[in-house]
């Protein structure tokens, strides 16, 4: 099987006369997190869009699973999840009825199996029977991840999963996306926050003003930043440092 799960090449899209997207190209390894990092207005979003079938691109070429996301839309949303940055939960029903739910639309054989499953792997058995109204930020957050792996999908979109949250629940969030990798799953992660990126990114990739400016691993990123002159020890940059360094000075990569 190809080692690549999702290929974007020289993706390019426009909203009237705003081009928003102006030849973005990446690729995402299976098993793989990649955090897309940029400002609000980079494109982002417009990615994720494209790549899980809900907007055409105007030009350029992404397959996600091997499957062009234009020719083969429902062999994409097949193998795909979305997350997008608020909880698509019905705050109506339970938690467990929430699951039950979609795992009846994905015409699963044993959906109260598979939500009673979801429900101890995120911790939320003891609020199973609760109406998720009730439930607080970072549950609500977690029960989403929950819904997004109901029949075991290869590839998730994580678009700013923990917008909202506070610190102690984005953490919670974290370590749910780091045991999805663990388990096989590729990640496709959009975010503000660059200690999320360095907490859970096996790679990264800096979209600004429509393009990829720069991506790699921290390591690699990390030598894109003039190492600082000091007297006694090197003091290594962070990624806050390494983004704006990156945005504010193109013409040095």
């Amino acid at each position: 099987m190809n080692d690549i799960a999702i290929q974007v090449k020289d993706l390019r899209k426009s909203y009237k006369t705003t081009e928003v997207l102006k030849g973005v190209s990446f690729e995402v390894r299976r098993g793989e997190i990649l955090a897309l990092l940029g400002s609000n207005g980079a494109g982002k979003t417009t990615v994720i869009k494209i790549l899980s079938t809900l907007l055409k691109p105007d030009s350029g070429s992404a397959a996600v699973n091997g499957f062009d996301v234009a020719a083969k839309p429902g062999k994409v949303r097949q193998a795909i999840s979305l997350t997008g940055q608020f909880a698509a939960v019905d705050e109506i029903l339970t938690g467990r009825e929430n699951l039950i739910m979609v795992a009846k639309l994905r015409y699963l054989s044993n959906p109260r199996q598979v939500a009673d499953d979801l429900l101890a792997r995120f911790g939320l058995t003891e609020a199973a029977d609760r109406r998720a109204g009730t439930y607080s930020g970072g549950m609500r957050r977690r029960l989403d991840i929950a819904l997004s792996l109901v029949g075991h999908p290869q590839i998730i979109f994580l678009d700013e999963p923990t917008t909202g949250l506070d610190p102690e629940a984005r953490i919670e969030v974290w370590k749910n996306v780091k045991e999805l990798a663990e388990g096989g799953t590729t990640v496709l992660l959009t975010t503000q926050y660059l200690d999320e990126a360095e907490q859970l990114a096996d790679r990264i990739a800096i979209l600004h003003d429509g393009r990829i400016i720069a991506g790699g691993t921290l390591e690699e990123l990390k030598q894109l930043f003039p190492p600082a002159a000091v007297e006694y020890t090197q003091k290594q940059p962070t990624l806050e440092e390494i983004f704006l360094a990156i945005v504010g000075n193109k013409e040095a990569i």
